[in-house]
């Protein structure tokens, strides 16, 4: 496929997709709130879940958001295990106990003591000279790690860019603060440039683009995601990573080129 029919692929992918109807997202879960401070919280903690089954990663979601009665900034903002741990009582993910949503919310609250905002900690470390947000994020996944414990799988919630990880969740949670359109919320536009987000690259991305042929490299890794949201760039310099969502799901949809 030559350039110019793989650009006028991306562009159909991402109009048929951008708009809510199109599909099954947790990203949806974020437009229930209009206070930016609940929609950070409420981002992250959803992107950090984003694994497996979508309709188990809604149904998880929604049980710990009624559980706290949605007030989410409120919640999170004033934390404190001694006596709210109750609300988190036999939440599970797969692998993830209710000791590591407590370590999220505890880190969480951690950063809004000192920095106001999730916002507020990548903002102070971002930098438009940049490249992209990688040496941000280095900060961010540092910070978020910053209360921890033995053995728990907390770092599967938050993993370490210097590991090399891909940081899928992560990525994607970016996406959604950082764009603005039918899908993502944008409500940290004013501070960072979409243009030096990174491609949020999990098995469904990964077995696309090798497909699509965007990309030759083997290793799913940061590195993986670097390069390709560089090759997505020669389709939109200025919004690469407005493909994530349409390519996702064409992966999941199965659809047959």
């Amino acid at each position: 496929m030559n350039k110019k029919d793989l650009k006028e692929l991306l562009e159909n992918l991402y109009l048929k997709y951008k708009n809510k109807n199109s599909s099954k997202d947790p990203v949806w879960i974020l437009h229930r709130f209009s206070d930016e401070k609940d929609i950070e919280i409420a981002g992250l903690i959803t992107s950090c879940y984003a694994y497996g089954q979508v309709d188990q990663i809604n149904i998880f979601i929604l049980k710990f958001l009624k559980n706290i009665n949605f007030k989410v900034h409120e919640f999170t903002s004033n934390y404190s295990e001694h006596k709210d741990k109750k609300y988190l009582n036999n939440l599970y993910y797969r692998f993830n106990t209710e000791e590591d949503m407590s370590l999220l919310l505890l880190n969480i609250k951690s950063i809004l003591d000192e920095f106001k905002s999730l916002k507020g900690l990548f903002a102070d470390f971002y930098q438009d000279t940049h490249v992209n947000i990688l040496p941000s994020l280095k900060i961010f996944t540092s910070e978020l790690n910053k209360v921890e414990r033995k053995n728990t799988n907390y770092k599967y919630l938050i993993p370490l860019t210097e590991n090399n990880s891909a940081c899928k969740r992560l990525n994607l949670y970016l996406r959604w603060m950082v764009r603005k359109d039918e899908i993502d919320t944008g409500i940290w536009k004013d501070k960072i440039d979409k243009s030096k987000l990174i491609m949020p690259v999990d098995t469904h991305i990964y077995r696309v683009s090798q497909k699509l042929k965007l990309i030759k490299r083997k290793s799913c890794d940061m590195k993986f995601a670097v390069e390709l949201t560089e090759r997505l760039k020669s389709f939109d310099a200025a919004d690469p990573v407005k493909y994530d969502f349409a390519l996702c799901h064409f992966g999941i949809d199965k659809v047959v080129l």
